[in-house]
């Protein structure tokens, strides 16, 4: 019967999983919403269904394990403190993971939802104007909105990317009670000293460029038909002012005057125009296109010109100075040679409008007009083309100077047909020779000044581990992204819990090898600590559970900065001992175990497979003796103090859960008092553990009582039996859960002891090295060593026949005339 039951449930999870692989297959879809679901909370789930990649999480658990069973989503920790809104910077398949609609539906129909959460439900935005890129929008952007009356007085709001100027307006009015008669319009300021009209309603968000952090403005309209901002602006503004030909971007879409210059520049046409720029510094085009938004001065110099920060866009400003100051760019942009060899034919280039804009822009700034330019034009462009860059957040230089020169070298390309070239070997011919034809092909379907400028060529050089065969290839290159040679090892912080139960635990910093495995951790660990490294279990500890125990093989690079590392001492010398994670739980309300009930540390105990109740709970005492005391045999712990004579058994049971919600780790609130109503029901019930002073004659055996609970500790599986003498099987995939009464935790857990930890000598040992100087021939001694290749990296050698690990080596072989040299600072692992 238990093995159809089985087959029964493994059949189930099999359909669960197969409709959910189909869900979280779909594809993103304009307008569609999808869910966030806690990171810790889905890989949880992964086991237990046993989706592709869960086996190498969960250490082997077999799938429809009840242990792994994740219980309902709960999505506690993607909240700030407060409740009120998720976290700020989170990371994607890090923090949360992103199901679609239908995935997210099925997961609350098959596990529930925790109490008091709302689902953190985003839509599916478009982002680009020629290169559609849809993506989740996770984060809304805040606006600061304000009156044009009372500019000192904002207020935060958020709104979506795929928002239109129309909908923000329609909120502003109800903010700032306005009536429904009167006629407005929109003002958004971006410099400090620089309004732009949002004339286009229908404009989204992202189509006006907006940015997180930006003042909106609301203009009444006067009684007298004026607009109060065209009073302002020196008079110079008549009713001709909003049709002024602003010059746009050659890219601009959003246009709406009927006229424009077809360059993109310092405002120049009309008076009216050039005093908007110079006087007033309001724009009436609703493009905010022109870089003339800036800072026009006498004093200005031809080079000696700022960027303003759109959002947090300092990394792309500092890429255009860099540029900006290449002298050889300065000649070729500056002086308009650029126009004749813009390509808007080449299908890997963005129809010039790279070139076009960034010419403008290197323009303006060697104009001699401005102290500083809005570059939020050449910001736009390269936007619809590199949707990754269309936001304001802050990106990686690198990579946006790495498609800013391929941008412009395709924009710029002189070759207008590319014809197929065939790479061949060297095969035994002078590098000289191969190099040149390498670098003829090249040129037969690459010329541009980027080319003339940035390109050089590398020599890579590949030796067979088997057989003769050297393969020598010359590859272009428009800059080296060289290795900084750093350590090879880590420091990891972690807590060790001893196995001798008097002993606080103790905080080491460890010093393991980068690429290693926990079992190197443990290894020097103990060495440290002087206990046996194959005793050790790594774990990772996260909100009074464990988020995963790892095995001896798992590699170190699971280990981030900011986890919660908990190494405990187990006793592997008696086979007769299995080791079992345990909770600590408290009853808080009346009749229920809530995740949230879990306090302090958890334990990983190591306990006899077989045993009786009474010896388990010996046991498990024994490990907590540092910090839990045993009741005497005549103290009736368990009896409520004096109280008033007319209070009921709900008082009673409402005032045991205000008692051991005290008692409770400061990190959880409690959530889950009952009313004196439903208290009193909640006493009634014949299963409750806390009975009224009347019913507690004998009082409970003992001050905990244990479950077999899920790996969450928010799901049980079944309880074990309080009989002294009942036989106790256990093994290593049981979790246990400890449920305190809330009087005997009061009492006899010492929540100060059990918080107690010292710190190893290694703790306070030197962190930070003394700052060790590199320089740039190292990483250029190191970037052109000779490396074997990696298993998933290997070589497929055309005499073997099949893939090597080849060694490899790169060398330098001719360099450009300005050489980016690009240091990689960061590594990165999941």
């Amino acid at each position: 019967m238990a093995e159809q039951e089985n087959d029964t449930k493994n059949q189930q999870l099999q359909n669960l999983r197969t409709e959910l692989q189909k869900h979280l297959e779909k594809p993103l879809a304009k307008g569609d919403a999808w869910f966030l679901v806690d990171n810790h909370w889905f890989k949880q789930l992964k086991k237990y269904v046993g989706m592709e990649g869960a086996m190498f999480d969960s250490g082997g658990k077999e799938m429809g394990e009840e242990s792994a069973n994740p219980g309902p989503i709960d999505n506690k920790p993607l909240f700030k403190e407060d409740g009120e809104d998720i976290r700020e910077h989170m990371i994607d398949e890090l923090d949360y993971v992103l199901v679609p609609e239908e995935a997210w539906d099925l997961l609350v129909e098959k596990f529930g939802i925790s109490e008091t959460q709302e689902p953190v439900k985003r839509k599916v935005v478009e982002h680009g104007m020629f290169v559609k890129h849809c993506k989740v929008e996770v984060y809304y952007i805040e606006f600061q909105l304000a009156e044009n009356s009372n500019l000192e007085e904002t207020k935060k709001k958020k709104f979506s990317k795929s928002d239109t100027l129309e909908h923000i307006q329609n909120v502003m009015r109800e903010e700032f009670n306005i009536a429904t008669e009167a006629d407005t319009r929109l003002w958004n300021k971006y410099t400090s000293n620089t309004y732009e009209q949002l004339a286009r309603l229908d404009n989204t968000v992202q189509d006006a460029g907006l940015f997180s952090g930006q003042l909106i403005i609301i203009e009444i309209k006067n009684e007298d038909g004026t607009w109060p901002r065209q009073a302002r602006s020196t008079g110079t503004l008549g009713t001709n002012g909003s049709t002024s030909p602003i010059p746009a971007p050659p890219p601009q879409p959003l246009g709406t005057s009927s006229s424009f210059d077809k360059k993109e520049g310092s405002p120049v046409g009309t008076g009216a125009s050039t005093s908007t720029a110079s006087s007033s510094r309001y724009n009436f085009s609703g493009t905010s296109a022109t870089y003339g938004d800036g800072g026009v001065s006498d004093k200005a110099q031809p080079g000696i010109c700022g960027l303003s920060n759109l959002g947090n866009t300092c990394f792309m400003n500092s890429i255009i100075q860099g540029l900006s100051n290449t002298p050889e760019i300065i000649e070729y942009f500056d002086n308009d040679n650029y126009l004749e060899d813009i390509n808007e034919d080449n299908p890997l280039g963005m129809k010039g409008e790279i070139a076009k804009s960034f010419g403008q822009l290197i323009k303006d700034m060697w104009s001699g007009k401005f102290t500083y330019v809005v570059p939020r034009a050449f910001k736009m462009a390269v936007g619809r083309f590199a949707p990754q860059f269309s936001g304001y957040q802050q990106q990686d230089s690198q990579e946006l100077l790495t498609f800013l020169l391929d941008g412009l070298h395709e924009d710029l390309n002189r070759v207008k047909h590319k014809p197929y070239v065939e790479m061949s070997d060297s095969d035994g011919k002078a590098d000289s020779d191969v190099a040149m034809e390498a670098w003829d092909n090249y040129k037969k379907r690459n010329d541009s000044v980027i080319l003339d400028i940035f390109h050089g060529l590398l020599k890579s050089t590949v030796v067979c581990p088997e057989c003769p065969k050297v393969s020598v290839t010359f590859d272009p290159t428009c800059y080296l992204s060289l290795p900084l040679p750093v350590k090879k090892e880590r420091q990891v912080e972690v807590f060790l819990v001893y196995l001798d139960p008097l002993k606080p635990p103790t905080q080491f910093k460890v010093t393991a090898p980068k690429n290693g495995s926990m079992g190197d951790l443990c290894i020097a660990l103990g060495k440290l600590a002087n206990v046996p490294g194959e005793s050790l279990v790594v774990t990772d500890v996260y909100n009074h559970r464990f988020h995963k125990i790892y095995t001896s093989d798992d590699q170190l690079s699971h280990i981030l900065d900011r986890d919660d590392i908990f190494v405990y001492e187990t006793d592997n010398t008696d086979s007769n001992n299995v080791t079992v994670p345990v909770y600590l739980r408290e009853k808080k309300n009346c009749s229920s175990y809530a995740p949230s009930n879990l306090f302090g540390q958890p334990l990983l105990c190591s306990l006899p497979q077989s045993c009786t109740s009474s010896q388990l709970y010996d046991h498990l005492l024994q490990r907590m003796a540092r910090y839990v005391s045993r009741p005497a045999e005549e103290d009736d712990w368990w009896k409520p103090p004096p109280k008033s004579p007319d209070s009921g058994q709900g008082d009673d049971c409402s005032m045991e859960q205000g008692e051991g919600s005290s008692g409770g780790s400061s990190e959880e609130s409690p959530t889950s008092e009952t009313e004196p109503g439903k208290a009193s029901t909640a006493a009634e019930t014949p299963d409750d553990d806390m009975l009224s002073e009347e019913e507690e004659v004998v009082g409970p055996l003992k001050m905990f009582s244990l479950h077999l609970v899920n790996s969450y500790g928010n799901a049980q599986i079944e309880p074990i039996s309080e009989q002294e003498e009942e036989a106790i099987t256990l093994n290593s995939k049981n979790y246990l859960s400890l449920d305190w009464h809330p009087r005997a935790k009061q009492k006899f857990f010492n929540e100060k002891a059990a918080e107690d930890f010292s710190q190893d000598d290694s703790w306070h040992g030197k962190t930070t090295p003394k700052k060790q100087v590199i320089k740039l021939s190292e990483c250029l001694k190191l970037y052109t060593s000779q490396e074997k290749l990696g298993a998933d990296d290997a070589w497929y050698c055309p005499n073997c026949q099949k893939h090597q690990q080849a060694t490899k080596k790169f060398d330098l072989w001719s360099l450009p005339e300005v050489l980016v040299i690009h240091l990689k600072r960061f590594s990165y692992n999941r």
